[in-house]
């Protein structure tokens, strides 16, 4: 636990300080919680907190950009200046989006969750930031796609809800979220690094190729591969 602590200040710090030197860009993070005294509200004020919640939208950009992505280079990234979470109340029963560096979150779910709400939401906003960071492909990229590669930043930042699938689990490669991130860590493991260079390649455009450029197999083939591993 205390080693686990010492590395996450480590990281904290290393952040800042690239943040200050020539070339990196410095985001500036800013939470509001506008849900008032609702049960939501409150219970992000009392239990997660503003402080605590910038400083998990910090690691989770650190995370994405240099574990994830690997984008060493500021040029490779996303020209994102400011971040804002808005904590607000919401009707219908989503949990969260993310528009123009934007991360809106559900009051309703963080009131109604029965778990361990700071660890859920914790893994709400590095799936969300991923969308800030990530490429599309010039809105070219399949939706499914897009929210795979998010939900593939929660399972590698350990944070997945334990109602995930289990990997081999899913009826398609692109049936996104959850299933889609399983198959995706599937092929991270046969290239190490393939969501990176993934990611690098929808800069632009996209094209199920990507899967036959960087692995050798179309991304049918390697769905096959992969249900066979799992027995399914």
């Amino acid at each position: 636990m205390g080693s686990s602590w010492h590395m996450v200040v480590l990281y904290y710090f290393v952040f800042l300080f690239l943040a200050t030197l020539p070339g990196i860009r410095a985001v500036h993070y800013v939470v509001i919680n506008k849900a008032g005294n609702s049960t939501g509200g409150a219970r992000f004020t009392n239990e997660i907190r503003i402080p605590n919640s910038r400083h998990v939208l910090i690691m989770a950009t650190d995370f994405i950009l240099m574990r994830i992505f690997r984008e060493n280079i500021p040029t490779d990234r996303k020209p994102v200046e400011n971040v804002s979470l808005v904590i607000e109340n919401m009707d219908g029963d989503g949990v969260a989006f993310t528009s123009n560096d934007e991360i809106h979150v559900s009051a309703n779910y963080i009131g109604s969750y029965s778990g361990d709400v700071k660890r859920e939401l914790t893994g709400v906003l590095y799936h969300e930031m991923t969308h800030i960071w990530q490429w599309n492909g010039d809105g070219q990229a399949p939706g499914e796609l897009v929210e795979g590669i998010a939900d593939f930043v929660r399972l590698k930042a350990n944070t997945a809800p334990t109602h995930w699938v289990k990997p081999g689990e899913g009826d398609r490669w692109d049936q996104g979220y959850d299933v889609t991130a399983r198959f995706l860590d599937y092929c991270n493991c046969l290239r190490n690094g393939f969501i990176a260079e993934l990611n690098k390649k929808m800069r632009s455009g996209y094209s199920d190729n990507f899967f036959v450029e960087l692995q050798g197999k179309t991304v049918d083939q390697l769905w096959t591969d992969y249900k066979a591993k799992y027995g399914n």
